[in-house]
């Protein structure tokens, strides 16, 4: 029988797999959004596996083992690989995208959740639910370089596109702390809606929408002031937020759905009927679909941002979370 935690770490026995040795790619890079998406690696925590899905025809290509529990995940700026939070071995595993292998893998605490990239200085970011810190990781010599006092149970984590901020959903804190990347300082912490989970940031480096768990709502957040300029319902148990083509995607883990809102006004536009507990979710370069991993049913889903219908689905390991940022 697969299990649910509430907390988001599903506490499984697992081994390491061996690595191979990492090479370098460039701190600077271009933007992630100026080419098409055309793989979405997803993390099947309780599969230990990390599958990858062709969004062209949306068929699962391969299916790696990682172990530990595969859970949070984010791309290097030139999205040759990808950085992994294995909860259950207590690692960061850095996955080289193109050669389909596991190039490194290092302990970074006692819960690595979510996880984040930096634009442009090479640095990885990785919140430790246990630890109330984030780590801040250089995956070329892979270390931990430094920790950050946050609040209680850090969960979703999201850079600004200037590079200049760190947003962290501090769950168990019902808040969000924004830091300097330069000083790697918490510089503000910000209430918002009960357990905030996943946390997005707009194309513009504007605002921040929190998933709220245990509210059942979305908060919105001015970055530059710190300060929540909006609250939206949404359905039960929301996980992540993504944005596309003016609007909001909300994965409803219990009502197995998508709450759609408009971002101007902030009114409700659908709620979209998808597979059982959606979890990760992420738009694609052009905001013409969004991406959804649903842990019950074991596929990656995709919806039309325009019809909001859903288009696609493909069949990925078991106990699909792809927590963060995951296709390329």
């Amino acid at each position: 029988m697969r299990q649910r935690s509430h907390n988001g770490l599903v506490i499984l026995a697992a081994a390491l797999s061996a690595a191979v040795v990492l090479g370098c790619w460039p701190a600077a890079a271009e933007p992630i959004a100026t080419h098409p998406f055309s793989e979405a690696l997803v993390t099947n925590q309780t599969g230990d596996s990390l599958s990858i899905v062709s969004l062209a025809d949306m068929k699962s290509v391969a299916e790696i083992a990682i172990s530990g529990n595969p859970a949070g995940i984010a791309m290097s700026p030139d999205r040759k690989y990808a950085f992994i939070t294995s909860p259950e071995s207590k690692e960061l595993v850095v996955f080289d995208a193109d050669t389909r292998q596991v190039a490194k893998r290092f302990n970074v605490g006692e819960g690595p959740l979510g996880v984040a990239a930096h634009p442009s200085n090479g640095l990885v970011y990785v919140a430790d639910w246990y630890v109330h810190k984030i780590s801040v990781v250089d995956p070329l010599a892979g270390k931990v370089v430094a920790q950050i006092a946050v609040g209680d149970s850090p969960s979703g984590l999201a850079v600004t596109p200037d590079g200049k901020s760190l947003l962290s959903a501090d769950r168990d804190s019902d808040a969000v702390s924004i830091i300097d990347t330069a000083t790697n300082a918490r510089v503000k912490s910000i209430p918002v809606g009960k357990r905030p989970f996943g946390i997005t940031i707009d194309a513009e480096g504007r605002r921040a929408y929190t998933a709220n768990v245990a509210s059942d709502d979305v908060s919105i957040i001015d970055i530059a002031t710190g300060t929540v300029v909006g609250t939206v319902p949404v359905g039960h148990r929301p996980y992540a937020v993504a944005l596309a083509r003016g609007r909001a995607f909300v994965t409803n883990q219990y009502g197995s759905s998508l709450s759609v809102f408009d971002l101007d006004s902030l009114a409700p536009v659908k709620t979209i009927e998808i597979g059982d507990h959606p979890e990760g979710i992420m738009a694609d370069a052009t905001g013409a679909n969004v991406y959804v991993a649903c842990w019950f049913d074991n596929v990656l889903m995709r919806i039309d941002t325009d019809k909001l219908t859903v288009t696609g689905e493909a069949a990925v390991g078991d106990g699909p979370r792809a927590f963060g940022l995951f296709l390329r």
